[in-house]
């Protein structure tokens, strides 16, 4: 019975423990003025990024992320951007994480996140760096291995993208929501926008194709304004 009781626990413990991050996850709490706060990750292969926004208002609250490792519970993550503390650029942190199959939690926290999607069904789920664009018809073209970076992180439902400055510990801006990709037309409405909130509730949508590996994205911005850039995906 002994044996049987030890094997009983390893494996749900192992059940935990051997579940993968990568997609989104969820968390609402609510605020001491009564406004209803989201908290939103995004796990790929290696990066990660949390957003936390207004539920209602889109109001942007803060966000955080970089690279993460994950040793049997114990989760190791580099910071790479940080909206309300620059000085935690380029620290490491480690802290404990449960993951089953639906829920991710945090217990050195009590933070519990419910999930939303495991990586399917968008055909962009990943980390990607803008690496090309147009602008007034001529291309441009970034170093992706530079500190500035404007980074995408996509789910299967969900994104975010990110401009920050690793080196100046600089955060430019953010904005995020939920996206679908359909014959060839990249969908997304944005949930929040750090830039401008007037941007919240905006539904766009834009020609995308996969050439040589990388995301071609062409349409108009919330602006209205011609837009076309590539995005590579990001290897580190």
């Amino acid at each position: 019975m002994k044996n049987i009781l030890i094997l009983i626990i390893f494996l749900t413990t192992s059940g935990i423990y051997s579940q993968s991050p990568v997609g989104a996850w969820e968390r609402f709490y609510t605020n001491d003025d009564g406004s209803e706060i989201m908290s939103v990750v995004i796990f790929s292969e290696k990066f990660q990024s949390i957003a936390m926004f207004n539920a209602n208002s889109g109001e942007f609250i803060y966000s955080n992320g970089g690279t993460w490792e994950l040793n049997e519970n114990m989760m190791t993550e580099k910071v790479e951007f940080d909206t309300q503390n620059s000085e935690r650029v380029g620290e490491t942190v480690t802290f404990r994480v449960e993951i089953s199959e639906n829920k991710l939690s945090l217990p050195d926290s009590n933070w519990e996140f419910n999930r939303i999607d495991n990586g399917s069904p968008g055909d962009l789920s990943g980390a990607w760096l803008m690496s090309e664009r147009y602008k007034n018809g001529e291309k441009q073209i970034r170093n992706t291995d530079r500190p500035r970076k404007t980074m995408k992180i996509l789910s299967g439902t969900r994104f975010q993208w990110i401009a920050y400055d690793t080196e100046k510990k600089e955060f430019k801006g953010s904005g995020g929501g939920t996206y679908t990709t359909v014959d060839g037309k990249y969908s997304e409405k944005i949930e929040f926008f750090s830039r401008d909130i007037s941007r919240v509730g905006m539904s766009l949508e834009f020609n995308f194709s996969i050439e040589n590996g990388d995301w071609i994205h062409k349409g108009k911005t919330s602006k209205g304004d011609p837009l076309h850039e590539t995005w590579s995906v990001r290897k580190k």
